[in-house]
């Protein structure tokens, strides 16, 4: 049986795990990244990345590589389907309350490229599926399915919503919100036409929008509440497409034709799973010389459109607290000390970032309610009453900047 020494383990080759190994590149320290599946993977096809998003981006150097392959979104355009007419209108580049926001709709698959492509070569390693964790004095031991053993002084965990090392650390699974989706994201043959705006289109129970990638790729999502459309996702992808189609009916037909345009097998749907608030207020983000990012921290449901950005944001704050960490680690010193250094590293990342995914996943939840009532008093206070407020949610939580990967 093969036994392997790392110092630091990364389980997960998603946004958070790649986001963190790079951020720990950039300082200098080296990390293993686990992934489960043979090759990256790309599920969930794009996310809108906000201003906050960038700052992290632009923290772990890849900013720019990737807003130059992604068209910028300059407005926020809601419409209600019940009266046909627009109750919002938004603008990212005006020198409002917050600022002026930046905005994109960043493909999956290319910036998971772009975040491997800046690591050396033998930092993922691939068909790596962690089945237990074991503690071995300050290590810990991970035993992987095919057998192999990896003994690590910090293990992180960034193996998404179903996280073996969220488990290990006390979390129980993410619970249902009530509500489900689909995503699909169809690349035109020609010019889409859909202007640099984020279109959102609510009805009663259900909404959904629209976001371009480039010129000729559009991301777009459709969320309902149970109660409005049978408690489970439909089987069949034909009857799914078909249930939407009827309930957008009154969409431009200019937008409803990419979801018309998108095939069958390119559509992603499941249920919206988040974290209850509680359980990061009692938990343990970190323990010992173990912690969690990403989904595997704080699964929320997608109605801030901030769940990649949290993950991005946590990858280069732990990457700055574990590499003043390692700053003090002295050569030659007893592995006592090393661990309790570490320990405190990441406790400091629990503390950084308790709050904020405490925030985002309050907000996110109580939004997403609110934009998918039923009720014919709801929809009138959400579509003439509060619209303008809701709107201005998405650039208030994007104010926040994660900080550089160097404190100093």
């Amino acid at each position: 049986m093969e036994t392997i020494n790392e110092d630091i383990v990364i389980v997960g080759a998603g946004i958070a795990g790649l986001t963190t190994s790079l951020g720990l590149h950039r300082l200098c320290i080296q990390s293993l990244v686990l992934e489960s599946s043979e090759s990256l993977r790309a599920a969930g096809f794009a996310f809108a990345t906000w201003t906050n998003g960038w700052k992290a981006l632009d923290a772990v150097g890849v900013g720019d590589i990737l807003r130059h392959q992604h068209v910028q979104i300059h407005k926020y355009v809601t419409t209600s389907l019940i009266t046909g007419q627009q109750t919002s209108t938004t603008s990212f580049q005006g020198t409002e309350k917050h600022g002026p926001c930046e905005v994109h709709c960043v493909r999956r698959k290319i910036l998971l490229e772009v975040l491997a492509k800046e690591l050396p070569g033998d930092t993922i390693r691939f068909k790596s599926k962690v089945v237990a964790i074991e503690e071995s004095g300050f290590y810990k031991l991970l035993h992987l399915a095919d057998g192999t053993i990896i003994k690590t002084k910090v293990l992180i965990g960034c193996d998404g919503v179903n996280s073996v090392v969220a488990k290990w650390l006390g979390f129980k699974k993410a619970s249902h919100s009530g509500r489900y989706a689909i995503r699909g994201s169809p690349e035109m043959k020609t010019n889409h036409g859909i202007l640099s705006g984020f279109l959102q289109y609510f009805g009663k129970g259900f909404r959904a929008g629209f976001l371009p990638c480039d010129d000729k790729t559009v991301y777009w999502f459709f969320t309902w509440t149970s109660n409005s459309q049978g408690n489970e996702i439909e089987d069949n992808p034909a009857k799914l497409k078909q249930s939407m189609l009827n309930k957008l009916e009154k969409m431009p037909s200019d937008v409803r034709s990419v979801i018309e345009n998108t095939r069958l097998n390119d559509f992603l749907s499941f249920p919206m799973r988040y974290r209850h608030p509680w359980e990061l207020i009692f938990g343990n983000i970190s323990k010992g010389n173990v912690c969690v990012v990403g989904d595997a921290l704080h699964p929320t449901t997608p109605d801030l459109g901030q769940g990649a950005c949290l993950a991005l944001e946590d990858g280069v704050v732990l990457a700055r607290c574990l590499g003043e960490a390692y700053s003090k680690i002295e050569k030659g010193e007893q592995e006592e000390d090393q661990y309790k250094k570490i320990e405190e590293g990441l406790k400091k990342y629990a503390n950084h970032r308790r709050w904020r995914c405490i925030d985002i996943i309050t907000t996110s939840y109580i939004l997403g309610s609110i934009q998918e009532v039923y009720s014919k008093l709801g929809t009138f206070f959400r579509d003439k009453v509060l619209a303008a407020f809701l709107a201005n949610l998405f650039l208030k939580k994007s104010d926040f900047d994660c900080g550089k990967l160097n404190s100093s």
